[in-house]
């Protein structure tokens, strides 16, 4: 009995390390939301996966776990968020801002990552260490972003308003401004991947300059997120070692003023010019319902319009390239606009990278964005 005993428990002891293994591998993978094609931040591409992605990767290999992915647009804004971790795709969306109101309770946070925000983007020879610097100059800054409403109101700087940050560095690159006042992350991918480290990346920081982001959770996986915060500490190195990998900025901050609110000052030398489109003053969105058989609230629509659309056709519907400017609707369709729209936006346009939104918005929230684009239109000069 004695002996029988000893083998059991020999038994026990050689597989105890096996039983622990398979209980390591039984672990379920730690599922990321994630864009395919959003680089500096993600990518489906195993060679350049991307900063969040790699973020995640390390804080499930902490975990012991392994990584799935769910790829979606993040161009869809908060939607992306519903239609992911808040539909239970996924567990964990890296990134996301760490603001107490970013879609109310229903998402929780792990302890801030990093912090992102705009920068400077000059010649290396350029000094960059305050807004006075930037007196005579001509500026490229985001349209509708807090640098543009920070310099709205300074007459001895000239604005050049682009609708990304790439847009702003290819600006800068061709002379058409001298300074670029952007999204820091990307400009400094792109000034690391397309432009041979160029440039100096000056970060800034003040009001609605710079924010804390963070790893964001559903409400119910707080034993998650708490996980998660108990490793995080000890991957601060590598992920700053991360950031400096992808060209994002970590150097001391320039520090600005409070924005000016965003006004649209009389044309002159500090009105803002969009590249390649003349300067117009903006229109007021329409809140109440408009004529005909199609009622919606524009500015219900202006907000889904500018989640999802403004990707392609520009924030507003400002956009340059005028085969996809959603402002000369009515010119170039006439009495045949509305159901050029509920067509175009009900099936798509595969051929042309236009998804169908039907299963995506319901006909009330596609009605307000048709309300919003009504609100909008060109009723000037010819097509």
């Amino acid at each position: 009995m004695g002996k029988a005993i000893r083998t059991v428990l020999l038994s026990t002891a050689l597989l105890a390390p096996a039983l622990s293994a398979g209980a390591d591998e039984a672990r379920p993978p730690l599922r990321l939301c994630a864009d395919p094609t959003n680089l500096p931040f993600s990518s489906d591409d195993p060679g350049k996966p991307g900063l969040y992605l790699e973020i995640g990767q390390a804080v499930a290999q902490k975990l012991g776990r392994t990584v799935s992915t769910n790829w979606y647009k993040s161009y869809f804004g908060k939607r992306t968020v519903r239609e992911t971790l808040l539909s239970k795709q996924c567990d964990a969306m890296v990134g996301l801002p760490l603001i107490d109101d970013f879609m109310g309770p229903a998402v929780i946070f792990s302890k801030p990552i990093a912090h992102e925000g705009y920068a400077l983007v000059g010649t290396k020879d350029r000094k960059l260490a305050g807004i006075d610097d930037l007196r005579g100059l001509r500026v490229a800054v985001q349209y509708q972003s807090t640098p543009q409403n920070l310099l709205a109101l300074r007459d001895d700087i000239q604005k050049v308003t682009v609708l990304s940050p790439e847009e702003g560095m290819a600006a800068l690159d061709q002379g058409k401004v001298d300074i670029a006042f952007i999204w820091a992350p990307v400009a400094g991918w792109l000034n690391k991947t397309s432009y041979g480290d160029k440039y100096q990346i000056v970060a800034t920081e003040g009001d609605g300059l710079v924010w804390a982001t963070a790893i964001g959770f559903a409400k119910a996986s707080g034993a998650l997120r708490d996980e998660v915060d108990g490793v995080l500490p000890s991957l601060q190195p590598e992920i700053s070692a991360l950031f400096a990998k992808y060209g994002v900025p970590n150097g001391a901050p320039v520090k600005f003023g409070e924005a000016a609110p965003a006004t649209t000052s009389s044309v002159g030398a500090g009105e803002p010019v969009t590249v390649g489109q003349a300067a117009a003053a903006e229109k007021p969105v329409q809140t109440a319902a408009v004529a005909g058989d199609a009622k919606g609230d524009a500015t219900a629509g202006r907000e889904v319009f500018n989640g999802t659309c403004a990707h392609c056709h520009g924030p507003d519907a400002v956009q340059a390239e005028r085969k996809i400017d959603l402002r000369l609707l009515k010119k170039r369709y006439a009495d045949d606009m509305e159901s050029t729209y509920w067509k175009t936006v009900h099936d798509g346009r595969p051929a042309k990278g236009m998804p169908a939104w039907k299963d995506v918005f319901s006909d009330d929230e596609l009605r307000n964005v048709y309300a919003y684009l009504q609100s909008v239109q060109d009723t000037g000069g010819s097509n």
